[in-house]
């Protein structure tokens, strides 16, 4: 039988492998902090979501307790998420610039966003075997994205993760997909932090913003374009105070 997205979704929320991470996500749907008190929590792994044809995969390190674990959508109803869909809002891979709750209308284009691990772990830290127990979904995930050109990975342990699941030596016979086409996760992980600290004022969101988004845009671009790009911008920082309208003109031309 071949494999899906829509098998592996499936599966992905019918697991209880990890024992620590089953009684952590459903203590953490029960005890619910005083914000959310009164929804319901999802309270079960939650799958990767996105379009099926995606040439870029957004990898994360897990969902958050009172984020995914409680929407059922990873990187939905949590400050990182904010800037996240906002980024790709802007960039022409959104629909819409926020993401809320699983039937909010949330709609992505050319892109697909997943987490090496599909249960939030407490402080936010799976072990060593929970990662690898996880591994083999997203192994499943990225063999079925027949499109895909790269994956952008938000932090040190996404990049680990991806870097894993695509050796040649575990993914077996599926599509190789060579390891330069990870973006290093410096730039991304630095951005996504900066994004979400708790005293960052308006003017450092919104460069942070741009600064994601245009990560997105070097992703989306064909190997020797990016190349270019990188060559010419080393930093998102940088080209943005070189030219602030540089995400207009560049969303403009994807277009």
């Amino acid at each position: 039988m071949s494999d899906s997205l829509g098998r592996i979704r499936d599966e992905v929320i019918a697991c209880r492998a990890c024992p620590r991470l089953v009684d952590w996500r459903e203590r953490a749907a029960r005890e619910k902090v005083a914000r959310f008190a009164d929804q319901e929590y999802w309270g079960r792994p939650v799958p990767g979501f996105g379009d099926p044809a995606a040439e870029i995969l957004i990898l994360g390190l897990a969902p958050a307790a009172h984020g995914g674990n409680r929407t059922g959508r990873v990187f939905t109803g949590d400050r990182s998420g904010d800037f996240l869909f906002a980024s790709l809002h802007r960039t022409g891979f959104a629909n819409q610039p926020v993401s809320v709750a699983r039937d909010d209308g949330l709609r992505l284009d050319g892109v697909h966003i997943t987490a090496v691990n599909k249960c939030a772990p407490p402080a936010n830290k799976p072990t060593p075997e929970e990662r690898d127990r996880c591994l083999p979904y997203l192994e499943r995930e990225i063999r079925s994205l027949t499109r895909l050109k790269v994956i952008v990975a938000l932090g040190a342990y996404a990049w680990d993760g991806a870097s894993s699941a695509v050796r040649p030596s575990r993914r077996g016979a599926g599509r190789p997909i060579h390891p330069r086409r990870l973006l290093p996760p410096e730039s991304a992980e630095h951005v996504h932090r900066q994004a979400h600290r708790s005293d960052a004022g308006r003017s450092v969101r919104t460069r942070a913003r741009g600064s994601l988004a245009l990560i997105f845009l070097v992703a989306f671009q064909p190997d020797e374009a990016a190349e270019q790009r990188r060559q010419a911008h080393p930093t998102c920082d940088r080209e943005l105070e070189r030219n602030p309208t540089f995400l207009d003109e560049a969303t403009s031309s994807k277009a």
